[in-house]
């Protein structure tokens, strides 16, 4: 079976991830900071056939140049920011394929030289106590996704789309790495809601949760299908 991997600050936290990459026969290495502890990047990569950078805690403003802002209510795991920047890196280097979603979008930015809006006020989702399960429910805006972009040729259709909204940071063009391309935008606020790089076959990255598949639209789901494909034909895992 084909291995993805993917980071988490706790096993938790990547649990609606696993859920929807299994069934489609891909094997989910989760690895952790502490997992990770001194091991060699290429250990941790080794027999894997793409890696899938999920959503968490915010990204350290440090690793681009600038100060926390003490008004963001920022939540930062650095050593986690540190993991995944070596896992990107590698994948990077050696053309694996990369779904980043949300905070893994972000990452992904940065990786390749960008920045991020430490705070966007009203993004997050929103908490409902009087649910049995406390649960969070998220916020939804409309979004553009390019055609002829990878993602639209993924999903199967371009246009506009209603997706969920669950982060507090986020970037716009000023903010944007150069090397990377972008294929949606948040219609409200002009917001990036997706990127690609055309540096490599096949890097997607998407600013919404499209792993909580009952908020986004079904054709969404052609994402992960794709990207588990990519990852079976990456060299060596075939």
């Amino acid at each position: 079976m084909t291995s993805v991997i993917t980071t988490s600050a706790s096993p938790r936290n990547a649990r609606r991830y696993i859920q929807v990459m299994e069934p489609l026969g891909i094997e989910m290495r989760l690895v952790t900071p502490e997992d990770a502890g001194d091991k060699a990047t290429a250990e941790l990569m080794d027999g894997v056939g793409g890696i899938l950078l999920p959503g968490g805690p915010d990204v350290d403003p440090t690793l681009y140049g600038e100060s926390p802002d003490p008004t963001a209510g920022l939540d930062v795991n650095r050593p986690l920011d540190d993991l995944d920047l070596r896992l990107l890196d590698y994948a990077l280097g050696h053309d694996m394929p990369v779904l980043a979603i949300c905070r893994g979008m972000q990452l992904l930015n940065v990786a390749l030289g960008g920045r991020l809006i430490q705070d966007l006020p009203g993004h997050r989702a929103e908490y409902q106590a009087e649910d049995a399960d406390g649960s969070w429910v998220s916020k939804k805006h409309s979004i553009f996704l390019s055609p002829g972009s990878k993602a639209a040729a993924i999903i199967g259709v371009a246009g506009f789309f209603q997706v969920n909204s669950r982060h507090h940071q986020g970037l716009r063009e000023a903010q944007r790495s150069h090397r990377l391309m972008t294929t949606a935008y948040s219609v409200d606020d002009g917001l990036i809601e997706g990127l690609e790089s055309p540096e490599h076959s096949w890097v997607v990255g998407l600013q919404c949760h499209p792993e909580r598949q009952d908020e986004v639209p079904r054709a969404f789901a052609n994402l992960f299908a794709a990207f588990g494909d990519r990852a079976k034909l990456y060299p060596g895992e075939a």
